[in-house]
């Protein structure tokens, strides 16, 4: 699935080394809040998305699998789920998580499993 991932992002328009913090991010049904951290790493690509208390009040974990278009111009992220989706995601509670393969391995089912 690492490959996967990494081949999505970079299909995205996305650039290694690129500086993704503070970009909006967009579902497939409106905007869902600003991305906080980006993991480059093989096999943990992800975003950190911070939602804001108005949307879903917590940061969600979104895996670079699932990114679709990466605006540099616009400074936007856009992602193929929809907001119910992403709010139906494997809770992100702690930092610790973003280096736990387990938990990034049933996010990235998660995900795949929607494109199913």
């Amino acid at each position: 699935m690492a490959g996967i991932a990494l081949r999505a992002l970079r299909d995205s328009g996305f650039v290694a080394g690129q500086v993704l913090v503070g970009f909006d991010v967009e579902s497939a049904d409106g905007v869902i809040g600003h991305v906080e951290r980006l993991e480059d790493e093989p096999g943990k690509q992800h975003l950190v998305v911070d939602t804001g208390v108005g949307k879903f009040g917590r940061s969600v974990l979104i895996p670079a699998g699932a990114v679709t278009v990466v605006d540099g111009e616009d400074r936007k992220v856009k992602v193929a789920a929809s907001r119910e989706e992403i709010k139906s995601a494997p809770r992100f509670t702690t930092d610790s998580e973003t280096t736990d393969r387990a938990y990034l391995a049933e996010v990235g089912a998660y995900y795949v499993s929607l494109r199913a």
